[in-house]
């Protein structure tokens, strides 16, 4: 517990000093590739919201998942790479290679579906190489270049918005 306490108190300091000089760029590449930051603490129908994105096109091949759970039990299996606080060190630096290659690839979009911040999540999220992230309006604003008001357990309603407003921008 309070190694916890210590270790989320240390990201949320990384975060909010990197924060200020963080700048979303602006791309006008089409999408193809999509990388899905889960918290699978409030969200556990990943496999549903996959189909939602592939009923909209995108090809089940280019959509990369990185799932986060506050506990994760021994025996626990999960179908997608997965981390949790434990594999962030105390000074930000990931501790899973999975963390790693996630955070490195330079997905067309991060969808970022969490709608309670946790410093773990917003951390991937900031060092993500993505060139355009979505994700929900109760996260910090300047994390996102695109933020739907809608919570977690509405999957098909946040994608079907989301790709409203892609087709709008031109991005799909």
């Amino acid at each position: 517990m309070f190694l916890k306490t210590i270790k989320d108190f240390s990201l949320k300091k990384i975060i909010k000093k990197r924060l200020p000089n963080y700048k979303l760029t602006v791309t006008t590449e089409k999408i193809q590739t999509i990388g899905l930051l889960l918290d699978e603490s409030y969200f556990s129908a990943q496999d549903n919201l996959i189909k939602e994105l592939v009923a909209q096109g995108i090809p089940e091949k280019n959509i990369s998942v990185l799932i986060y759970k506050d506990k994760i039990k021994k025996k626990e299996v999960f179908n997608y790479p997965f981390f949790s606080r434990k594999d962030i060190a105390l000074g930000g630096e990931p501790v899973k290679k999975e963390i790693l290659d996630f955070c490195e690839n330079p997905f067309d979009m991060l969808i970022g579906y969490y709608d309670v911040e946790k410093a773990p999540l917003v951390w991937v999220t900031l060092q993500s190489k993505a060139k355009f992230k979505a994700g929900f309006a109760t996260i910090d604003k300047r994390l996102h270049h695109f933020m739907i008001a809608t919570v977690a357990e509405k999957y098909q309603e946040f994608v079907s918005e989301l790709f409203r407003y892609l087709k709008i921008l031109n991005k799909i």
